[in-house]
């Protein structure tokens, strides 16, 4: 039989905890609890106590907390069953016969952590390797010590597509082809899945090498810059933190853990002194990532690049947190200066300005307000009545009723002062003597349906749904002009929709880790959309435009090219009423640059929307035609 928790209780109840924690830390009888300065950080206070009657130890400096089992885990470094082994021959107690299943599987995984230790030293060799020598240099460029190349295990795969089979010829292929080092190709020999790439092991909560990433050295059209494992019996990409087992240990100094994007910065942030950064893997942050993180600390820093690809992973993060808040719980978000990464901004500014960075996030309601009041232009009635509905369409998803309600109030509160400003009161007109008082009124006849097809917004909506279908039609432009689709903010809602799910689907490809380097395809935008629920414009609403990439018959150059003119024509509109808005701001303080500036802008928004108009009408002709 498998240890049942009831087995587990039994074996707790029989052992001492003092006596186990005795052994190696000092402790102190005070009333029905021990004392002793914390053996999991330094301190000078004893904060540490341990609780026989309760079973369990805790320390209110640091947090750590756990019963003797734990104890056995966390500070001697045993494994879990070793741990169990030792204390129940210590109580007397027989340890039970596991499962044959659950030995059989244990039996894998274990024999995988010898493949993927294997791979790892072969890796670390050929580093050191006259074959690891552009790997080195690149690590040199990078000034990355030789200090954190051992630390974090750095290693190189050369680029040969029968190496590593060689190398492990004490594994079968199929064990390699499970433990993803091999790819299987129906009807064709494995090869080998790191193939040139500077290596990183990605470690468990033990410190045992799980998976590996890897970053490309040369340049290589296509190619993913980095590549990750694929899950397998011992790695599954969305429970899994890279340098958790790390930073949990120095957390508990900090008080702190720092998610970031990528690997390298992790590492960057180490050589600045701030041990306790993570990093997803290359995925969005996952809600199994998020509970892991929030055992450690109740309140971890999001530190996402400054650029749209850093902002859209931001906001993904936040929508998965709304949900699991819980009192005590949050998130600090800090965005980076445009253009720059961590190991950037410790190059030019040095470790403090980070540290100090990191000290002043934004809290969770302030990265939401400022996300969704700057997500669109907010001219209309009509468009501040959309930032409403979007705010309470985050505090929705909030499941605890308390939190749900302060997010709802709090958001609201700085919608009405955004919304509804206070007026500055008005002076009553004297009453002059003699003068008729009359009220006049007009009676306006409602525009046909035709004139509203005419408008700019009304064409720019059409010419946006046109984009949509082109898009899904021919992806690569997705990626390829990723940066500036960002910049295009649709009114419509179910059009920001649809964008955001096709850069998502985009930006995911880039850190593809199961397959080989495949470009992106027309069905992988299809099955996002169809498992968000969206889909995509009828031609009614294109309202009858003839671009190339809507063509039954397309030319793919002639249709990307088309593609890319109109993002350039619909990117447009949104710079142009930006720099209005910001050149109105400065009147009073330079009132006649700022009118000479408004009226440039002015005409090159006349120009843009003629442009525009002209585009789409020369479509629809060629349509009716």
């Amino acid at each position: 039989m498998a240890l049942s928790p009831q087995w587990l209780d039994e074996l707790r109840s029989r052992i001492t905890l003092s006596g186990v924690i005795g052994r190696t830390t000092r402790l102190t009888k005070t009333g029905r609890e021990w004392k002793a300065c914390c053996p999991f950080h330094n301190e000078k206070t004893p904060s540490f106590t341990v609780n026989d009657e309760k079973g369990f130890y805790h320390c209110f400096g640091c947090g750590a907390h756990g019963d003797a089992i734990r104890w056995m885990t966390d500070q001697r470094g045993m494994p879990f069953m070793d741990a169990v082994k030792e204390l129940a021959a210590e109580a007397g107690m027989e340890v039970p016969a596991p499962d044959p299943r659950m030995a059989k599987a244990a039996e894998q995984r274990a024999s995988l952590h010898d493949v993927m230790a294997a791979a790892q030293a072969w890796f670390v060799d050929n580093l050191a390797s006259p074959a690891g020598a552009q790997a080195r240099a690149y690590l040199d460029r990078r000034g990355i010590s030789a200090a954190a190349i051992r630390e974090f295990g750095f290693g190189y795969a050369p680029d040969d597509r029968g190496a590593i089979a060689k190398a492990l010829s004490g594994f079968s292929k199929p064990m390699l082809i499970e433990a993803g080092l091999l790819i299987d190709v129906e009807g064709k020999d494995p090869y080998d899945r790191f193939r040139g790439r500077l290596m990183l092991p990605i470690q468990d909560r033990r410190g045992r090498v799980i998976a590996f990433g890897g970053r490309i050295l040369a340049d290589v059209p296509n190619a993913p810059k980095y590549l990750n494992s694929p899950d397998s019996p011992v790695f599954d990409k969305g429970r899994t933190l890279y340098n958790l087992h790390r930073a949990a240990a120095a957390s508990r100094q900090s008080d702190r853990i720092v998610v970031v994007e990528g690997y390298m910065d992790v590492i960057a942030l180490a050589g600045a002194g701030m041990g306790e950064a993570v990093a997803p893997m290359g995925t969005a942050l996952t809600e199994n990532q998020l509970e892991l993180i929030w055992r450690l600390v109740p309140v971890p820093v999001l530190c996402f690049d400054g650029d749209s690809a850093g902002q859209r992973a931001a906001l993904r993060a936040i929508a998965r947190a709304l949900p699991m808040l819980k009192p005590g719980h949050s998130l600090s978000i800090v965005t980076l200066p445009e253009g720059l990464d961590p190991d950037d901004l410790i190059r030019r500014d040095g470790a403090q300005a980070m540290s100090a960075l990191l000290s002043k996030g934004e809290t969770l309601v302030d990265a939401i307000w400022r996300f969704e009041r700057d997500a669109l232009p907010l001219r209309t009635p009509e468009d501040k009545a959309g930032l409403k509905a979007r705010l309470i369409d985050h505090t929705e998803t909030i499941q605890n009723p308390d939190i749900r309600s302060l997010y709802r109030r709090e958001l609201l509160d700085r919608y009405g002062a955004f919304a509804f400003p206070p007026r500055p009161p008005r002076e009553k007109p004297a009453f002059q003597k003699g003068r008729a008082r009359f009220d006049q009124r007009t009676t306006f006849t409602a525009p046909s349906d035709r004139l509203r097809q005419l408008t700019p917004a009304a064409v720019r909506s059409r010419m946006i749904s046109a984009l949509l279908v082109g898009l899904a039609r021919f992806p690569k432009t997705i990626a390829e002009e990723g940066e500036r689709l960002a910049g295009l903010h649709p009114e419509d809602r179910g059009q920001a929709l649809l964008l955001d799910a096709m850069l998502e689907v985009a930006e995911t490809r880039k850190f593809a880790v199961e397959i080989d380097s495949q470009p992106l395809e027309t069905t992988d935008v299809a099955a996002i959309l169809q498992e968000r629920g969206l889909a995509l414009p009828d031609r009614e609403s294109i309202g009858g435009m003839k671009f190339a990439f809507l063509s039954d018959q397309p030319g793919e150059p002639e249709a990307t090219r088309e593609l890319v003119q109109a993002i350039e024509l619909l990117v447009e509109k949104p710079a142009i009423e930006i720099a209005l808005a910001e050149a109105t701001a400065r009147f009073a303080e330079d009132p006649e640059g700022a009118y000479a500036e408004q009226q440039r802008l002015l005409k090159r928004k006349l120009e843009f929307e003629r442009r525009l108009m002209q585009m789409a009408a020369t479509r629809a002709n060629a349509s009716a035609t």
